[in-house]
């Protein structure tokens, strides 16, 4: 290029083709280079480990050399940096314009620059806002026959970055006149481009208005405007873009992108009866969204404590082929659970192991305490069974409940059971569990046991607490037909006060 690679100072460029527009006019002031008065907001040679010995000193004598002397100073180096080296050093002086520069035209005369050198130097010409010798550099990879769409792709990032998101559409416009095709790759990458910056999505939708008729679209490119539109927050816009992709390209699997986009937008929307209305339709058409979004779904819905919108996603992940991991498991058996639907939740603990997802602790946890929850006497008495077998072993704290509920519903016995697997397991903090026995058993008038128990728990120094014993002692006194009765009480009342004092 004339004005980079003979000129130091950037010049005019020469006007586009005859009847194109020039992108840089009514633009905002160029940025003029300036080595010393900028901000490092680029990778530089001091921050960026593994740098070349030669890249380095290249780069040491670009930035602490004054501008005027960087011309001599790299002709007395005595350096013949190879064309990796050239391509190193100008990753790392994107903060230094006017020398990086310098250095491209000294480089350029030692060894013909490659295609991705070019770009290279496009790009950070563009990244700094010179626009002017940016397109001196594209018109003279013009004339090297190296120009070529990733040039323009550097071209578009740099202007909508900028914030110059028209000047970016016009150079896709005048693409053809530097003999680089208008595909859809090209569409692609001004459309993600402009998606990029905030609050752009409406531009780039009106870009993807002027070019459907012209180019031949894919499912990336309505994908880039539905993630835009994601981003944004957009849903009925999401919803008006996914419809037109559906009639212009159909339905595809290899369309996730579109469909994780969509659902999302949706989802954020809490629009939930939408997102299960799309899922269904996804799903008869073989059309998946990706793990991603089932994921964030559930979190979501969980969440919000919503099983009813959380059952028909979960049906459609498995018919999906995606396989839930445990901790899906747990959310999904968790929110059954929480909303009293215990069938539902046996259902995914039989399905999970052929699913490689192991139930663990918390799976069982989980549903055990739904069913004391709910009182399901005969289904709590046989799921904790299946606990012990399979070695996951109830909570304290759902033991405590279990017994309290299962004396309530006259089973006395599964009661009785599971407090000899909490003393013979040491499965935790006995006191509540305790308690709730001693008050059952109470309840039933089997005083004897009761003593007996109350006994064997202040032998293992375990609380027997106060409310506990009051009851206790109105029961005895109540039910007691001679004074040995309650002797024996009374025996037990002051162990249980001489053990409370210590």
């Amino acid at each position: 290029m004339e004005a980079v690679s003979k000129n130091p100072r950037p010049t005019k460029i020469a006007k586009y083709p005859s009847k194109s527009k020039n992108p840089n006019r009514n633009s905002s002031p160029i940025r003029k280079p300036n080595n010393h008065n900028q901000s490092n907001q680029f990778p530089s040679h001091l921050d960026t480990p593994n740098v070349s010995s030669t890249a380095r000193t290249l780069c040491n004598l670009l930035t602490r050399t004054s501008p005027q002397d960087i011309d001599s100073a790299l002709s007395s180096s005595k350096i013949h940096p190879s064309e990796e080296c050239v391509h190193e050093v100008l990753k790392l002086s994107y903060n230094y314009p006017s020398s990086a520069i310098k250095f491209f035209r000294w480089a350029g005369r030692l060894r013909k620059h490659s295609a991705h050198g070019w770009n290279l130097m496009v790009d950070l010409l563009g990244r700094n806002q010179l626009f002017e010798p940016m397109w001196d550099a594209v018109r003279t990879m013009k004339q090297e026959g190296v120009l070529s769409l990733p040039t323009f792709v550097s071209v578009f990032q740099s202007y909508c970055m900028a914030g110059r998101i028209n000047e970016a559409v016009m150079s896709f416009d005048v693409m053809d006149r530097y003999d680089v095709e208008k595909n859809v790759v090209a569409v692609n990458s001004l459309l993600s481009a402009i998606c990029r910056e905030e609050n752009q999505t409406s531009a780039a939708s009106e870009f993807f208005e002027k070019v459907k008729g012209k180019v031949e679209l894919d499912g990336d490119s309505f994908a880039i405007l539905l993630e835009g539109w994601e981003k944004e927050g957009n849903a009925a816009k999401a919803m008006s873009t996914f419809g037109e992709m559906v009639i212009r390209i159909g339905w595809s699997q290899d369309n996730v992108a579109a469909y994780d986009a969509l659902l999302m937008t949706l989802l954020r929307a809490l629009q939930f009866n939408e997102v299960v209305t799309f899922l269904k339709v996804m799903k008869e058409h073989d059309c998946y969204p990706g793990l991603k979004f089932f994921t964030n779904a559930l979190d979501v819905f969980v969440k919000r404590n919503d099983a009813a919108h959380a059952i028909p996603l979960w049906d459609v992940m498995v018919a999906s082929g995606l396989l839930p991991n445990l901790i899906m498991y747990n959310a999904m058996i968790g929110l059954l659970c929480n909303n009293g639907e215990i069938d539902h939740a046996f259902r995914l603990l039989d399905e999970m192991v052929f699913h490689g997802a192991f139930p663990d602790s918390l799976t069982y946890n989980m549903i055990f305490e739904c069913l004391v929850k709910n009182k399901k006497v005969r289904e709590t008495e046989q799921f904790f069974a299946e606990m012990i077998k399979n070695e996951w072993l109830p909570t304290a704290s759902n033991c405590a409940v279990a017994i309290e509920m299962l004396f309530n519903c006259d089973d006395p016995d599964t009661a009785l059971e599971i407090w000899s697997y909490m003393v013979d397991t040491h499965v935790g903090a006995l006191d509540v569990s305790a308690n709730m026995l001693l008050i059952g058993l109470c309840k039933l008038k089997r005083l004897s046991e009761v003593r007996r128990f109350a006994e064997e728990m202040l032998d293992k120094s375990i609380i027997i607490y106060e409310s506990t014993m009051t009851k206790l002692k109105e029961v005895f006194y109540k039910e007691s037909r001679s004074s040995s009765t309650r002797d024996k009480f009374d025996t037990l009342y002051r162990r249980w006060k001489a053990h409370v004092k210590l």
